[in-house]
């Protein structure tokens, strides 16, 4: 690093930059499990839809530290800007995995709890791109070649996820299927629910370590915080 005084206001973008990636990196797999739990087996019933408004409400708040970093650079803000728009769907659609469990009768609880589904993996897929447009700024080859690695790998991870899940809801609403394909719908039934499981956590997976990875050289490079 030189020997010059470091900027103040860069100091500052920085520290609310790696405050973000913290914020994501935690908030990624707490948000998952809260919304998950909510929905599917009614947890923290006695918190109502707050546990699902406040983990997507961290998620908003990782990216919005982000947003003081290089403002002038427009790919990067373009990629930010689209995070933070699913981001905000998330949050206000987030209490309705809560309300799901309470009446999964109810239409237009499917219809919401449907669309957070699809809005939480357009974050995920445009958080990728973040990622990749931060790495493409910040002084480490390493970690540019990682970042555009995995990141292309997670997106066409959750391109066949996306795929997955539209043949198994295409597959479910056939009324009759002829009684020759019974045990091929037997084993897609379990084998594609076992796919969408691994389609979804390997993306969220590498993305949560590459978050790490950032937010890991940031403070090396720019802060000096190495390990001896």
């Amino acid at each position: 690093m030189p020997d010059s005084a470091p900027n103040p206001e860069l100091l500052h973008s920085l520290g609310r930059l790696v405050r973000g990636l913290s914020a994501l990196f935690w908030g990624l797999p707490v948000t998952l499990i809260v919304c998950i739990g909510a929905a599917g087996a009614g947890w923290f019933r006695i918190y109502g839809a707050v546990p699902p408004l406040a983990t997507t409400g961290l998620l908003m708040f990782g990216l919005w530290q982000l947003d003081s970093f290089q403002k002038q650079e427009r790919p990067w803000r373009s990629a930010l800007d689209r995070a933070k728009l699913f981001a905000l769907i998330n949050v206000g659609l987030s209490p309705f995995a809560f309300w799901w469990n309470q009446q999964p009768e109810l239409l237009f609880f499917n219809i919401s709890v449907c669309v957070l589904a699809l809005s939480a993996w357009c974050f995920l897929f445009s958080l990728n791109t973040v990622l990749v447009r931060l790495g493409a700024m910040l002084p480490d080859e390493t970690l540019r070649h990682e970042t555009r690695q995995f990141t292309s790998l997670n997106q066409i991870l959750l391109g066949a996820l996306l795929v997955v899940a539209g043949l198994r809801v295409l597959v479910a609403r056939i009324p009759q299927l002829p009684p020759e394909l019974a045990p091929l719908l037997a084993l897609w039934d379990r084998g594609g629910l076992l796919l969408l499981i691994l389609l979804g956590l390997l993306p969220l997976a590498m993305t949560m370590a590459l978050l790490w990875k950032t937010k890991e050289v940031i403070m090396d490079s720019v802060f000096g915080v190495k390990k001896n």
